[in-house]
This record gives C-alpha cells, sequence and structure tokens, in this order.
C-alpha cells in the first residue's frame, strides 16, 4: 500500500526503515521522501508520524510532529525577472 503517493513511499518501506534505523517520524521522512512530495506531506503527514510512534524501537525518541508547508507552484525564469515574451 503507497503511503506517500509523491514519492510512491510505501507502508512496509516505512515500517521496515522505522525499526531498522529506531527512527523519529522526522528521520523516518528523511530517510524514505516520504512527506517531501509536491503536496508537502499533507496528504501522509499523520500516517508516517502513527508509524514512527507505533514502531517498538522510537521509545526513547522525542515526539516531534513533522512540519507541511504548502504547495509550491513553479515559475519560470521569464516571469520571475520580469521578462515577457
Amino acid at each position: 500500500m503507497i503511503i506517500c503517493r509523491c514519492e510512491e513511499v510505501s507502508y512496509k518501506e516505512l515500517e521496515t526503515t522505522a525499526t531498522k534505523y529506531k527512527c523519529s517520524a522526522r528521520e523516518l521522512k528523511f530517510r524514505t521522501r516520504a512527506g517531501m512530495g509536491y503536496c508537502g506531506g499533507r496528504s501522509c503527514r499523520a500516517m508516517i508520524d502513527k508509524i514512527a510512534n507505533t514502531s517498538s524501537n522510537t521509545q526513547n525518541h522525542t515526539c516531534v510532529s513533522l512540519k507541511y508547508q504548502p504547495p509550491v507552484r513553479p515559475i519560470n525564469f521569464g516571469n520571475l525577472g520580469g521578462y515577457d515574451k
């Protein structure tokens, strides 16, 4: 089952990584890239937090919720520099 659609990260990959590396939610995000896609974690952040918190090996970590940012729209350099075609 795919948890992060933007980066195509599966539940199994998240669970395996959390168990293997004893990850907090923040570290799990960096190791798997889950939550780092176009939506900025809006659709998968809660599940990443849950997987990290339910992993039996993360009891020694401080629980810090992941932040999320609004999606960024791409802009071309012509619009950025004020050059109009």
